[in-house]
């Protein structure tokens, strides 16, 4: 943690002459930055960006509605020649960025920062939204124990995306732009915590591409009636991810992310009306219901080929398998709010990064809103008949194949968000650090994107299409990393910030004309007086919060295990085949 008298280089203000190491000729990911230096240039571009905000012309209600692009913002005073932005990134050639002027490298994380609070609105509620499920949820749990368990998740997410976000206020700059997750684990404990995120968002995102393209091929699968090769069903969407993913910007997808949202509206609407109208899909509850969960009894065909009728519950519903079938719908709940581990990368695009709070709080009461109202009413009319995707739980097959063509849509355009961050997350920590590429800002780097794009997907394909009971894997993937990016991660991120600013009380900070940061203490002894200062209540609360995820990651864990093992006792069938495995 640095010595009473320890001094450490960073960059000047601008005019100064001073030996200090500048930003722009630090290596990439260099742990030598203080948190104190990070906070110091941090408070700067929120200054600038407070007071661009109160010049800035007020919103109008189209501007939520259609997404505008922010035009980048660029200071007065010199600037780099010729049409690329060569600075836009530390992983540039080290003699170029010996060249660059602080002007030029401010002046080039700006321009990367274009995307509106709308935008990140549309973003946040694509990569969350998914209400199909939340009847199915409810199904495995009762009433109470449901809709008590989705509010708790849902203010506990927020919370999370909360955390993340004053994280990021301390510690991005236009100086040590934070580009993705791994960076604030990187300022705030080590590289060996970026190491951690960015291999866990790796994993995830790229099953999550390989799972969405993987689900659409089951999808035209089955309203085709299994006439088309299976195999070719799903690559289909791995050559339209070749197109879509070309898209580098955030802000460009806002618009495909806002015709999403409308998609998934239009879906509960349509199977909402159906399900009102019609009885339940007994043949897909068989496996993929909520009653198929908890042991199958209470939706098998009596001996006169009748069924059960709908039943509903206040309470945790009786069954053979109540335990693991109750976590199951449990952790469809942890999972519904799962999503965080992309909000550092809007965050990293927006013009105006204080806007993400207000875009993303927006996006999770409308969320909930969404899933309330619509897994309520699943589950009001379903019963224990509720599926895992409520629209493939409709009777009438004509309109199971129209929302079912609809979530196509929607799928391709997760997945194109994923890809994007996954694509990035690769890119910025193993292509630029590791191998030298170019910034994506540059031509050189716009073209290894284009390369880069059809490679990812296929690689997604291939993993999808080649293991054996795939979805039972992504549950597996999706307690251990997805849990940690939306509750662990973020309060554990909470906690190491709160407490070294906490320890940084009475000290005289960074100074930018020297470089010197001064303190008290350090190792151990800094910690403990940071963690037991005046906010030590809160640092508690943090550490039960990272613990408690911890174990709520074991139990899904656990439960996805054993639905995997049990899945794996039958023969199961991969992707390289023309039979679908909804064909029997």
């Amino acid at each position: 943690m640095g010595s009473e008298k320890e001094e450490y280089s960073s960059g000047p203000e601008d005019g100064t002459v001073t030996a200090v190491i500048k930003p722009q000729h630090r290596p990439m990911y260099d742990s030598s930055v203080t948190i104190e230096e990070y906070m110091y240039y941090a408070e700067k571009a929120r200054a600038e960006e407070d007071e661009l905000r109160a010049t800035a012309p007020p919103s109008t209600w189209k501007d939520y509605i259609r997404p505008s692009k922010a035009e980048p913002r660029r200071l007065e005073g010199e600037q780099p020649a010729g049409n690329e932005v060569k600075n836009a990134s530390s992983g540039d050639n080290e003699s170029h960025r010996l060249e660059i002027t602080d002007l030029e490298w401010t002046n080039a994380s700006r321009a990367l920062r274009s995307a509106s609070a709308a935008a990140c609105f549309y973003l946040i509620t694509t990569d969350i939204l998914g209400p199909f499920g939340v009847g199915f949820s409810i199904g495995t749990m009762g009433w109470g124990q449901g809709i008590g368990l989705f509010t708790v998740f849902g203010i506990c997410a927020g919370f999370s995306g909360y955390l993340l976000w004053k994280a990021f206020l301390y510690l991005d700059s236009y100086e040590f732009p934070v580009k993705n997750y791994g960076d604030i684990g990187l300022r705030l404990y080590g590289s060996w915590f970026r190491h951690i995120i960015n291999f866990l968002q790796a994993v995830q995102l790229t099953i999550s591409v390989g799972v969405l393209v993987i689900s659409n091929g089951l999808s035209i699968s089955q309203v085709s009636k299994f006439r088309l090769c299976y195999v070719v069903c799903c690559l289909i969407w791995a050559v339209v991810g070749f197109f879509l993913g070309q898209i580098r910007t955030l802000n460009k997808l806002g618009v495909l992310a806002n015709f999403a949202v409308v998609i998934n509206l239009l879906i509960m609407f349509i199977s909402m009306g159906v399900m009102a109208h019609s009885e339940p899909n007994f043949i897909a509850a068989q496996a993929g219901s909520a009653g198929a969960a908890l042991g199958g009894d209470s939706v098998a065909p009596f001996a006169n080929g009748t069924y059960p009728p709908v039943h509903r519950y206040g309470g945790v519903p009786p069954s053979t398998n109540g335990f693991i079938g109750s976590i199951n719908g449990l952790m469809n709940g942890v999972y519904a709010y799962g999503g965080a581990q992309l909000f550092i990368e809007f965050m990293a695009e927006l013009q105006r990064p204080r806007d993400f709070l207000k875009a993303m709080w927006g996006a999770q009461f409308f969320i909930y809103a969404c899933y309330m109202s619509y897994g309520s009413f699943v589950y009001y009319y379903q019963g224990q008949y509720s599926n895992q995707l409520a629209y493939q739980g409709l009777s009438p097959y004509a309109w199971q194949t129209v929302c079912n063509m609809l979530a196509v849509i929607t799928g391709i355009i997760a997945a194109t968000l994923y890809g994007n961050i996954g694509i990035k997350v690769i890119y910025n920590n193993v292509f630029m650090e590791i191998f030298k590429a170019p910034p994506l800002t540059t031509k050189g780097g716009k073209i290894l994107w284009a390369v880069l794009v059809p490679i990812y997907w296929i690689i997604a394909f291939i993993i999808a299409g080649s293991i054996p009971d795939f979805f039972g894997l992504t549950s597996v993937t999706a307690a251990v990393c997805l849990v940690q990016f939306t509750y662990t991660f973020p309060a554990f991120i909470g906690l190491g910030l709160s407490v070294q600013r906490s320890a940084m009380e009475g000290e005289g900070g960074f100074d930018p004309t020297t470089g010197t940061v001064r303190r008290r203490d350090s190792g151990v002894k800094r910690i403990m007086r940071g963690f037991f200062g005046r906010f030590w209540w809160l640092h508690i609360t943090l550490l039960v919060y990272t613990l408690g995820s911890l174990a709520l990651s074991g139990l899904g864990t656990y439960a996805a295990v054993e639905g995997l093992m049990s899945a794996f006792k039958s023969p199961q069938i991969n992707t390289f085949t023309c039979k679908s495995p909804l064909n029997g």
